[in-house]
């Protein structure tokens, strides 16, 4: 029989490609999804082709991680080997703005997701989604599973809040519950609010006359920047593991957002200095100004390696975008 998994957060970037990557390994695949007035599961349009063309085992299930019953039926349910939590209100600018209800769901949402675990599925293995944002001030450089938090944003303190929490879960109850600590990572699927893909797909617009400008916030923030479809596989191969452990997934280089920009529009033959401009709007209460992480372990463990770097992962999301827009322009692609 097939393996089943779950995942919470399945509309997202990651869970869109962890489900390919689980389907493709002959995995049946359950998500979580919340309800909405609208289609909100447009990364896993393809998985939906393959069902019905290729007899994918995927199916949906409406649920909330502020609502623990929903948890319970559907773990009750479904009854996976695997579970993967990546859902969370991810954004760590909105956190400041809806920092109660970050901590709800990013935080809570983790132990309430645990707590059905241990009712009803104690036998599945837990994989949760931890953040290079926990670091945050950084106390060590570079950063690795060692390194204390220091978080400094509401999102952060969540993660942290959940990274624990799971720590304790494993430790009380026995229960096989990993954690993931993934620094940055992109894709052409990213989220079109978060600092990397408001930066390409601007740059696919100024390219074709569609905009002017691009503001942006802290230019000198560095970040650790990997592929999301690589960093999927990890989060696997935790799961894989006889124990359950704590691994840093980063490709240990970084650079700053300028450098970003600078290879997004070089890729489109513009010059950033034209089109880019500062916006204090965008800058966070407390910054985080630094981080690169050290995934030794992961490598040693694992045997995980990054294998797509920072110049090349950034085409990669300029060229989808400059793609897409061709075919929105040419009516091949419809958005709302």
């Amino acid at each position: 029989m097939a393996k089943k998994a779950l995942i919470t957060g399945i509309t997202g970037q990651d869970g869109s490609y962890l489900a390919e990557l689980l389907l493709g390994k002959g995995y049946e695949v359950h998500g979580i999804i919340r309800r909405s007035s609208s289609f909100n599961t447009e990364r896993l349009d393809a998985i939906y082709r393959d069902r019905h063309e290729k007899g994918a085992k995927f199916f949906l299930h409406y649920g909330d991680l502020s609502d623990p019953s929903s948890m319970i039926k559907i773990l009750g349910e479904t009854q996976p080997e695997e579970i993967y939590n990546l859902a969370a209100q991810s954004h760590v600018r909105v956190s400041f703005d809806i920092p109660e209800y970050t901590g709800d769901v990013t935080g809570l949402g983790t132990i309430r997701i645990l707590d059905a675990m241990r009712q009803v599925a104690p036998k599945a293995r837990f994989y949760q989604a931890s953040s290079s944002e926990m670091y945050g001030l950084v106390q060590e450089v570079p950063q690795k599973e060692t390194t204390p938090f220091y978080p400094r944003s509401p999102y952060a303190a969540a993660k942290v809040y959940s990274y624990w929490i799971t720590v304790n879960y494993r430790e009380s109850y026995g229960l096989h519950a990993s954690n993931g600590i993934l620094f940055n990572h992109e894709s052409p699927r990213r989220g079109e609010t978060f600092v990397t893909r408001k930066i390409t797909r601007a740059v696919a617009r100024i390219q074709a006359g569609l905009q002017e400008k691009l503001f942006l916030g802290n230019l000198e923030s560095k970040r650790d920047w990997g592929f999301a479809p690589e960093y999927v596989e990890g989060m696997w191969r935790m799961l894989q593991q006889e124990k359950p452990d704590d691994y840093v997934i980063a490709t240990g280089e970084t650079h700053s957002v300028q450098e970003f920009v600078e290879v997004a529009f070089a890729r489109a033959k513009l010059d950033w200095k034209k089109h880019v401009a500062f916006d204090e709007r965008y800058l966070r209460p407390a910054e985080v100004d630094l981080l690169i992480g050290d995934a030794s372990k992961a490598k040693k463990q694992l045997g995980w390696v990054p294998k797509v770097k920072f110049k090349e992962l950034t085409e990669i999301m300029v060229d989808a975008d400059i793609l897409q827009l061709a075919e929105e322009r040419a009516g091949k692609r419809i958005r709302d």
